[in-house]
């Protein structure tokens, strides 16, 4: 029998404005893509979630991998997140779960999931989240958000994505896996949801990095073009992926955060607002010159990243200015 926790359609399933066609960044990281469109399909709004965008960092060779923090979704939205211990068969413990009305988001290969047709699908193995909404073992179907949207896959690709077939791999290892379960009580909506999304914001704001990213990813970039532009076309999106589009996409739901508290009356925010936007459109057009070095075997001015770091620079000082007075308390003054 199938168990299912929402009733979806993948043919007519609105997605939430973040992943709307008017986006620098069309996709974020799968984890983030996929709380995104699961806390809207709960009838949550994720974008109250979005305050730990702020505390990414230049890692040396990555920039962070942001992510949902946990806390923050408990305190929220009440979502209790736990990680799910594969000691059976995959599909068994998602089946059940599932009948128990918690949303598995589990590691899966892109290979056999159908979303992602022209780029991973049936051309690489890839790993990916998704967060599973519905399945049925006898009919071999599954109903899980992906990126931007929901999704279904059935047949082949359900009984290779679970590897159902064939003799078992003592080689291969069960994936990261996670449950939510979901609150008894109603999530914070309204005023409440507004003053504890602002909260967060304030403790993200003191965990802010101590220098600017943009000055060490800078160096960085301009020391990794002496190797990277004889690298493939392949290294080349691998490499933006962990740079450029991390923080580009990061500080594009920056710029999306601070815009809904524009919209509920909080003030003093167009610097930050168009300092993140202004990082975001940036990486974007970073990423088209370095793919364009890369394919032509020609130099790249990063000086564009010094602009960036005064940008940063810029946006950081207003936010604790506007949200952090010399004693830590809060400075911010909605309008009424």
């Amino acid at each position: 029998m199938m168990k299912q926790i929402l009733p979806l359609d993948s043919s007519h399933s609105p997605r939430h404005l973040i992943h709307g066609a008017d986006r620098d960044w069309a996709e974020t990281n799968c984890y983030v893509d996929v709380w995104i469109e699961l806390l809207h399909a709960l009838g949550l709004e994720p974008i109250a979630a979005l305050p730990f965008t702020l505390a990414i960092d230049f890692e040396g060779d990555q920039w962070t991998f942001f992510k949902f923090p946990l806390a923050d979704l408990y305190e929220l939205y009440g979502l209790d997140v736990q990680e799910l211990a594969i000691w059976r068969p995959l599909v068994q413990h998602i089946e059940e779960q599932v009948a128990r009305g918690h949303p598995v988001l589990v590691e899966l290969d892109s290979y056999f999931l159908p979303d992602t047709t022209g780029t991973a699908y049936q051309r690489e193995h890839t790993k990916s989240t998704v967060a599973v909404n519905e399945i049925d073992v006898g009919h071999q179907r599954l109903g899980y958000f992906h990126n931007q949207g929901y999704y279904h896959l059935q047949g082949a690709d359900f009984v290779n994505i679970f590897h159902l077939q064939g003799p078992s791999d003592p080689a291969r290892l069960p994936p990261y896996v996670e449950f939510v379960k979901r609150p008894v009580t109603s999530a914070l909506k309204g005023s409440d949801l507004l003053a504890t999304s602002m909260q967060i914001l304030q403790r993200r704001l003191r965990r802010m990095p101590k220098t600017n990213p943009f000055e060490s990813f800078r160096n960085r970039l301009e020391a990794d073009l002496q190797w990277l532009t004889h690298e493939t076309m392949e290294v080349f999106h691998q490499y933006s992926f962990a740079t450029l589009r991390q923080f580009g996409a990061c500080y594009e739901l920056s710029a999306t955060y601070f815009r809904w508290l524009q919209a509920h009356h909080v003030r003093e925010l167009e610097e930050p607002i168009a300092a993140f936007a202004d990082l975001s459109t940036g990486a974007k057009t970073l990423q088209f010159q370095l793919a364009r070095t890369i394919a032509r075997k020609k130099p790249l001015d990063v000086s564009v990243l010094d602009q960036m770091a005064l940008r940063w620079q810029a946006a950081v000082a207003s936010l604790q200015a506007t949200f952090l007075s010399d004693s830590g308390g809060p400075n911010w003054r909605p309008l009424l």
